[in-house]
């Protein structure tokens, strides 16, 4: 019978790329999302029967422990880019991930890979980098041989980065940007997905930083959106001590209304993360000591960003059209 790999969080945006990954590996793969029901469209990533979502709370001991039952294999996806409700950082990033791994430790599974990020740090001010590294340790004690994976800023169709400010830019003349001189790496989805499997299948573990071919500024990187949109806009910078304030502003709002007025810039984490840049360590270990080669980000945005343009998909006849007539 074909191993199985349990990948909690596998609808999210790095999830169902490992899934899909996995899959072409042909595991069968256990997709532990909260809605089983809004994840069906991974089904399809394999043979009929192949790839399952199922019912699990990453809060929950019981719920974890029983998707990972049979299972070969456990990858962790989940986090949070802010929090909601009972789903707060220390509970999902920190907890949740000790959790998986006492679970798989406890059922015998040999294989972990945990999927964190760049700037895990847990004398980090941000709560979001600090239970990000929480996390990591939490892993490591109970699973000693896993995989941790830290990508920098990801990037693909589904990504709420570049998808976002292209929207912004449809509506206004000025994108705004906290931070834009700090530093990113981006890097592929399907090449963290890449790296993620090669733990899975037990050809790696350790720590590993991972970043695209290239190091941009988020200026660099707003620009770069911009000329594949095809649309010219002012990049206001924000100075941190007024993003603080704003940030401030709009998160009382959001707790004010219960949530019912979401925070429509940075929270007041994210504006601290915002402060670092997101690189990768010089000596750590990434993408070439896996034997992957990154995806540069112009070979990608293209394909994903071309429905912001003015003429949308019509974006390139039109061009054409404009060489004929010249």
């Amino acid at each position: 019978m074909s191993k199985l790999v349990t990948i909690y969080g596998g609808s999210g945006f790095v999830g169902r790329y490992i899934a899909r990954r996995m899959a072409k590996e042909g595991w069968r793969v256990r997709v532990a999302v909260r809605r089983p029901n809004e994840a069906m469209f991974v089904k399809p990533y394999g043979t009929v029967g192949q790839v399952e979502p199922v019912l699990c709370n990453i809060r929950d001991d019981a719920s974890v422990a029983a998707v990972m039952q049979g299972a070969d294999a456990v990858v962790n996806c989940v986090g949070l880019l802010t929090q909601n409700g009972k789903n707060k950082f220390d509970a999902v990033q920190a907890e949740g991930a000790g959790r998986v791994a006492r679970a798989a430790a406890a059922a015998g599974i040999d294989t972990m890979v945990q999927i964190s990020a760049i700037g895990a740090d847990a004398d980090a001010a941000s709560d979001y980098a600090r239970t990000k590294a929480l996390g990591e340790a939490n892993v490591l004690e109970h699973m000693p041989n896993a995989m941790i994976l830290r990508p920098s800023i990801v990037f693909g169709a589904e990504d709420q980065f570049f998808n976002r400010f292209a929207s912004m830019s449809r509506v206004g003349p000025v994108l705004p940007a906290v931070g834009a001189d700090t530093k990113f790496q981006p890097v592929y989805v399907d090449d963290v997905a890449a790296a993620a499997v090669k733990g899975v299948l037990g050809e790696a573990h350790g720590v590993y930083e991972l970043g695209g071919p290239d190091v941009n500024t988020f200026r660099e990187l707003l620009q770069e959106m911009l000329h594949v949109v095809q649309r010219r806009r002012l990049i206001l910078n924000i100075p941190f001590p007024i993003a603080r304030l704003m940030a401030f502003g709009f998160d009382v709002l959001e707790m004010a209304t219960l949530g019912l007025i979401k925070n429509p810039a940075a929270t007041r984490d994210q504006v601290k993360n915002l402060r670092l840049d997101n690189v990768v360590s010089e000596g750590a270990k990434g993408f070439a000591d896996l034997g992957i080669v990154p995806t540069a980000l112009e070979a990608v945005l293209p394909d994903y960003l071309y429905r912001f343009r003015p003429s949308g998909q019509y974006a390139a006849i039109k061009d054409s059209a404009k060489n004929l007539r010249a």
